[in-house]
């Protein structure tokens, strides 16, 4: 579901603050806010944003304004029978 016009996009309270701040230009910024959405002062920028096991890096281009960090961490893996299915179809095509 997509955020009301009249509203501004969401940006984490402690997230902004640090952005705000005159040494924003970290290497990497750790966030745990994965419903952030990038704004146009993100790009550049390299975030690690957690998806409940580890931190993954995501490095913020122009084309992913609008949308949120956390689209671009998965939070599951393939499983073992995804992966047998991928071998099964490599195996039949030689």
């Amino acid at each position: 579901m997509t955020r009301s016009v009249w509203k501004a996009p969401y940006v984490d309270k402690n997230l902004f603050n640090l952005l705000l701040s005159p040494n924003h230009k970290r290497l990497v910024i750790k966030t745990k806010s994965r419903s952030t959405t990038i704004l146009f002062s993100f790009i550049g920028l390299t975030f690690e944003v957690y998806n409940g096991k580890n931190y993954n890096k995501v490095y913020i281009e122009e084309k992913m304004i609008g949308r949120k960090l956390g689209e671009f961490v998965f939070t599951r893996k393939l499983g073992k029978i995804h992966v047998d299915k991928k071998q099964l179809i490599r195996k039949s095509k030689k």
